[in-house]
């Protein structure tokens, strides 16, 4: 994997500063900025933090802390597709781990972990309240009920 993937795609100094903008660079609404950054750009790049502290006058170490602090933030790129095995109890029991060993062979990653090519993160998650839907898959805000290790490939529209 080459340095820019792995550090993903260049910041736009301009969107950054178009998303501060429409907050009025009001400290105050860092969380709101954060939430729009990993919205736009999919993960919260230091290049655009670096923007945000210095537009909104909150130092960078607070900017982190709060970056680090929630699960919806993340500091390191992550795919366009966004793939959530639950291994709750429930989906456990309903052979979620098998679902999750699929989706690692197919993806080639790790939970955890995102593909090179920035196409996919498969992360494990531990409940998502779809207990008597289990086991669960979402993949992006696509909700997958009752997964069987055999319909992996199709939910991540892969090749087998």
């Amino acid at each position: 994997m080459d340095e820019q993937t792995r550090q993903g795609p260049a910041v736009d100094a301009e969107k950054v500063r178009g998303i501060l903008a429409s907050y009025g660079k009001d400290p105050e609404q860092l969380i709101q900025v954060l939430q729009d950054l990993t919205a736009s750009l999919n993960y919260l790049p230091h290049e655009a933090l670096e923007i945000v502290s210095e537009e909104l006058g909150v130092p960078i170490g607070r900017i982190y802390s709060i970056a680090t602090f929630y699960k919806a933030f993340s500091l390191k790129p992550r795919g366009r597709t966004i793939v959530k095995v639950c291994l709750g109890t429930a989906c456990h029991v309903r052979g979620a781990r098998l679902v999750m060993d699929e989706a690692e062979r197919l993806l080639g990653i790790a939970a955890g972990e995102t593909t090179a090519d920035l196409s996919h993160t498969l992360e494990a998650v531990n409940c998502v309240g779809a207990c008597a839907l289990a086991p669960v898959v979402i993949v992006n805000d696509e909700y997958n009920p009752g997964v069987k290790q055999s319909r992996v490939a199709k939910i991540l529209k892969v090749k087998r």
